[in-house]
């Protein structure tokens, strides 16, 4: 059985409802990047911080999986298909994808501000101050800030290195570490691209699908379902 692995970014979850992360003006959803996104802003005002990703973890009750995430699922039904996303939303688990890396963290969780490693699985419910680590100290989210290493990248290398197919959706291709990954796949690795917008990296030797999530999705799983 084939291998795929499926790089996805904030395309595939615009068309749900979820904000991208540099919508317009260098605003996500009104707050600044700079000021939600470090951990230096965190020190600085942690009640800020955790109220943005408060936000963000109730506003996946209000938002569905799209015929997008769905698609990918019908893969499996004839290919070990990894999901690497760069999202920190839950919609491929619920659509029904079974192996997912996520590079970016995960809204659900939370963890200690000093292990990241001591993490809790916390659904869609607020941070609080009442919500402590092992120290006494109250939780963070689980997000890989700016400047913050991405534990799972090195998982994400190993499934590039063995993949026959690789298909990137909604993703700009310029946000490393993760733009990197096309980088690791062996020779003869099938490559696809799914995004309304043509971006600025090289495509030589990729099949460039100008088409949104929802649509290209469906007609790349059309295509490998029946190859």
């Amino acid at each position: 059985m084939k291998n795929i692995v499926v790089l996805t970014g904030a395309g595939i979850s615009a068309e749900s409802g979820i904000s991208t992360f540099r919508d317009s003006n260098g605003l996500w959803e009104n707050y600044r990047i700079e000021d939600v996104a470090n951990y230096d802003s965190f020190e600085k005002d942690e009640e800020l911080v955790t109220k943005f990703y408060n936000e963000r973890r109730r506003q996946l009750t209000s938002v569905e999986p799209n015929e997008g995430h769905k698609q990918l699922t019908r893969l499996e039904e004839k290919y070990n298909v990894t999901i690497v996303t760069q999202n920190v939303d839950d919609l491929h688990e619920r659509a029904g994808s079974k192996h997912i890396i996520h590079l970016h963290g995960e809204l659900t969780k939370a963890c200690s501000r000093y292990d990241k490693d001591e993490v809790y699985e916390i659904g869609y419910h607020d941070i609080t101050p009442f919500d402590k680590d092992k120290r006494g100290m109250m939780l963070r989210p689980f997000i890989v800030w700016f400047g913050e290493p991405v534990p799972e990248i090195e998982r994400a290398i190993k499934v590039c290195e063995k993949a026959d197919i690789l298909i990137v959706i909604g993703t700009s291709l310029v946000v490393y570490p993760a733009a990197g990954l096309m980088n690791y796949t062996k020779q003869g690795c099938k490559k696809y691209l799914i995004d309304p917008n043509k971006p600025d990296a090289n495509l030589n030797g990729i099949n460039f699908v100008q088409q949104k999530a929802s649509i290209g999705v469906k007609t790349v799983v059309e295509e490998l379902l029946n190859d």
